[in-house]
């Protein structure tokens, strides 16, 4: 079972355009691996403003400047680990809408497709995913394009 905390703060975007809980939870479920997707798993979503996501990549990836996702893994406190006990809590995805409404218009790709790609790409990264050299980009995309299909989108990387 997946507990997802969705929290909205942002009013840069029509209210519209942004995606509902169901779909973030459908989306999120179809994006968990397989260690991640049996039992209970915990998470946060929060779609915000451009100004808050760029003080986050600025303050966490010393890039001054906004960017679509980003994604904060949880770390289980060592004590609990070493009692035997883990939390279910996946971490933490930060979404700026504006940043996602904007590269879906200029990508000229249906903006739910786009939040859709940006919630399946940000948990992959919260599940240890990561695109730093060709290979495990190649790994990563193929994997979000299987996603993506199987929920009915067409692939993040093709030209519209």
């Amino acid at each position: 079972m997946i507990h997802l905390d969705f929290q909205v703060a942002t009013d840069e975007v029509d209210e519209a355009d942004l995606p509902t809980y169901e779909q973030c939870l459908e989306w999120v479920d179809a994006a968990l691996l397989e260690d991640w997707g049996m039992g209970e798993t915990e998470l946060t979503i929060r779609l915000v403003d451009q100004d808050e996501i760029q003080q986050l990549n600025r303050d966490y990836r010393g890039k001054d400047k906004p960017t679509n996702v980003l994604s904060f893994p949880f770390e289980n406190p060592p004590g609990l680990v070493d009692l035997g006990e883990e939390l279910p809590y996946l971490g933490d995805l930060v979404i700026s809408a504006a940043v996602v409404e904007a590269e879906a218009a200029e990508q000229n790709k249906p903006i739910l497709a786009h939040w859709a790609h940006m919630i399946v790409h940000g948990c992959l990264h919260l599940q240890g995913m990561d695109h730093l050299d060709d290979d495990e980009a190649n790994e990563m995309e193929a994997l979000e394009i299987e996603i993506l299909n199987g929920l009915g989108f067409d692939s993040p990387y093709e030209k519209a």
